[in-house]
């Protein structure tokens, strides 16, 4: 695994940590670069059924690591391809049919409020706060990330993040949509809400995730690819153990991993 990320199994759930607390977890070019590949991976395993992203120590993660940037962003071409290695990471999480949980601790700034926003749900602890900067850096943020901020918190808000650069504490995230919960015991409650997507047709889980990308991408209508994953379900085997299950009053075994 690359420098600064840890990827780990426990069951049929992946972590992967953003681990330089020294640098409280920057996010460096080979980082963005190993985040995609963690999800390509997640996403073929068939013994894992979800992908956790979290950070080492008391922090998510600062944002990217700045101190590259002289080398690595000093002119067009640079700062294009290091941009090429942020969008793919965020590419391929939003693209993962599998379910992404961002826990997050302490500072969630600049791309790793990116990288969360990537994620499907986003859990924080109490100390947690959130800022996107680029306006303090002469950066514009790029088309799909800003789409996904607008998506989940609103042009309002989005604004507030993108254009002031300002932080915001845990409990105003979850008045304004950008962290689902912050519970008392962070761990316990991700790993029991893991728990609870593990339990329910993964089938299901996968295919309304990929229709609700589809809506998120701007699509207005149903496809062929939404005709067949509905179709799909309807002749698969945990929709008839689903069903099943429900008459017999049991706790149904989904076969689909």
């Amino acid at each position: 695994m690359t420098d600064g990320l840890e990827f780990t199994r426990d069951g049929e759930v992946a972590w992967l940590t953003l681990a330089r607390p020294g640098k409280h977890n920057a996010i460096s070019h080979a980082m963005w670069l190993g985040v995609a590949r963690a999800a390509a991976e997640v996403e073929r395993d068939p013994a894992l059924t979800a992908l956790v992203l979290t950070g080492a120590g008391g922090h998510f993660s600062a944002g990217a690591d700045i101190s590259e940037f002289g080398a690595l962003r000093s002119s067009a071409d640079g700062a294009a391809r290091y941009d090429e290695a942020i969008e793919g990471a965020v590419r391929a999480l939003t693209g993962m049919r599998k379910p992404t949980v961002a826990m997050i601790r302490g500072n969630c700034i600049g791309g790793g409020c990116q990288l969360s926003v990537a994620c499907d749900f986003r859990f924080a602890a109490a100390d947690a706060r959130f800022g996107i900067t680029p306006a303090k850096l002469g950066i514009v943020y790029d088309f799909a990330s800003t789409r996904q901020l607008v998506g989940l918190i609103g042009p309002a808000h989005a604004r507030y993040f993108l254009l002031s650069g300002l932080l915001i504490d845990a409990a105003r995230a979850r008045e304004i949509g950008l962290v689902n919960e912050v519970p008392a015991d962070l761990e316990a409650y991700t790993r029991e809400f893991l728990a609870t997507l593990g339990s329910r047709s993964q089938y299901s889980v996968r295919g309304m995730n990929r229709i609700i990308e589809k809506i998120l991408d701007g699509q207005a209508e149903s496809d062929a690819e939404v005709d067949r994953i509905r179709l799909g379900a309807l002749h698969g085997e945990d929709y008839a153990e689903g069903v099943a299950a429900f008459l017999e009053r049991r706790t149904p075994k989904f076969p689909y991993r």
